[in-house]
């Protein structure tokens, strides 16, 4: 059985999948109904591998071909001498083609088929085949009863094809879904499973590609890509041995107001971490000791106002602004004399707000919004911004040019031109702590100075970013700290 959770990178909206599951029925001859069959066979697969001490399942189905994926595993699961009930949300005569001949053969067989009632109390495990990917309005009725019952009961659920409720193309409830531990998706991948609401609501996430033809996916331009650390570390190689700091390039990092000295401080040694060759930050005068003390290898400069940057920048490759900045009048200079520069910018925090009220275009930046920064900047609510979050990071590299990085579960890379946009993978619940937007500051600058194309520099700091989060949340999510990402990032960049 080919189920797997190793993922492709290509992710697609709603409508390109059903497209590319019509065209294997329509060009290569593939019924329908055989479909059907691999996929209830790849998600019993997964049943069995993530719970194969679960003796009694309850598939809750809809009437649509989710429902008749469910109505297959219902099937394999009863052969398996499993206890096996289904209980149907809707019409069943609504139900048609190709799920029909499931339900019916299940039926026939002497199946457990009712219609939902509740959630019975005895079961072990329940199978999500109550909505399919082609939800686009709020759930209700009896179909957001079953979804908050089977939420309220802790059960542990195996979604098919996506989590019942979630919104494929964009990541977001549509009013409630459910909450699974494990999520198979068929033929392709929906931009949806991987931002936004998508990977809390998923879990762990198996993907089957139904032996389709490969040929096929071709007709269909993605609509985004699936960046992670396993395939962007390819992109780093072992040094040459002549090589010297001035090869590795000089990142200046200005920042860190009074009492946001850590901000800038992060940023600047994550820069070193991640192999720039010289790391300079600019802050205010009553910070310098504290940075020296704990990181000497910052050449660290107290600076009062904008005119003291111009040396300082003159010696910079990539110049990172915002961490801990602040708007006050020293903020206001010193992000006036980072825009004045001409070096390449990486711009976050109060750099983006000051940015928001007076917009400005280039192309040689690259900025790092979380959602309330992106709302700021596009002048609309934070909800419009978590509504479509790869709609907003396009509105937002249009109006501002660059590379952006919106910031969250399932972060969106956005560079423009004819690279597609994609959405990182790595990254952990853990990371929502305060100081980890300023290492990823610090380590897209510090790859940009080594020589890295802007485009690949931000691809490859971010899913960095996401592994080195992954691999210090070995020891518990909670109370990690952005600093316990410094030592794994190092080792990250030495494969």
């Amino acid at each position: 059985m080919p189920t797997t959770a190793v993922l492709p990178h290509a992710l697609y909206r709603a409508a390109q999948v059903r497209a590319l599951d019509a065209a294997a029925s329509e060009e290569f001859a593939i019924p329908g109904g055989e479909l059907m069959q691999r996929a209830g066979q790849a998600a019993f697969a997964v049943l069995r591998r993530c719970w194969p001490e679960a003796r009694d399942i309850t598939v809750l189905a809809g009437t649509g071909n989710n429902g008749g994926d469910g109505f297959v595993v219902a099937e394999l699961a009863r052969q398996a001498g499993l206890t096996v009930r289904v209980l149907q949300l809707g019409d069943p005569a609504g139900i048609q083609g190709d799920a029909r001949h499931f339900a019916q053969a299940f039926g026939q067989a002497g199946g457990q088929w009712a219609a939902y009632r509740g959630l019975p109390r005895d079961t072990d495990l329940v199978v999500d085949a109550i909505l399919g990917t082609g939800l686009s309005r709020a759930v209700e009725g009896v179909h957001a009863d079953a979804i908050q019952a089977v939420n309220r009961s802790r059960l542990p659920v195996l979604a098919l094809d996506i989590p019942s409720g979630l919104h494929a193309d964009t990541g977001r409830i549509q009013g409630c879904a459910i909450r699974a531990a494990a999520t198979i998706s068929f033929i392709a991948l929906t931009v949806g499973l991987c931002t936004g609401d998508g990977p809390d609501c998923c879990g762990e996430l198996y993907y089957d590609a139904l032996a389709v033809p490969a040929q096929l996916f071709a007709r269909q331009i993605h609509a985004a890509r699936r960046l992670d650390w396993a395939k962007q570390r390819d992109l780093l190689a072992p040094r040459r041995r002549g090589a010297h700091k001035g090869d590795f390039g000089h990142v200046l990092v200005i920042g860190g107001d009074h009492g946001f000295g850590g901000a800038a401080r992060l940023a600047g040694e994550a820069a070193g971490r991640v192999g720039a060759g010289l790391t300079t930050l600019a802050t205010r005068p009553a910070h310098v000791a504290g940075v020296l003390a704990g990181c000497p290898e910052i050449m660290a400069h107290g600076v009062d106002a904008g005119r003291a940057l111009v040396p300082l920048s003159r010696r910079a490759t990539v110049v990172a602004v915002g961490p801990g900045l602040g708007r006050d009048v020293w903020g206001r200079e010193m992000w006036a004399a980072a825009c004045d520069c001409g070096k390449p910018l990486v711009v976050d925090a109060d750099a983006l707000n000051l940015l928001a009220e007076d917009p400005l275009h280039r192309d040689n930046w690259v900025l790092t919004p979380h959602p309330g920064e992106a709302a700021r900047l596009l002048g609309c609510p934070v909800t419009d911004i978590e509504a479509d979050r790869l709609a907003a990071a396009e509105d937002l590299q249009q109006r501002f040019g660059g590379s952006v990085v919106l910031k969250g579960a399932g972060s969106v890379v956005v560079n423009g031109g004819s690279r597609p946009p994609a959405i990182c993978t790595d990254g952990n619940p853990g990371m929502a702590s305060g100081g980890m937007g300023d290492v990823l500051t610090g380590l897209i600058a510090g790859l940009w100075a080594q020589g890295w194309a802007r485009e690949d520099a931000v691809e490859l700091a971010v899913c960095l970013h996401g592994a080195a989060g992954d691999r210090a949340a070995a020891g518990g999510e909670r109370g990690l700290l952005a600093t316990d990402l410094l030592a794994q990032v190092r080792t990250l960049v030495n494969p």
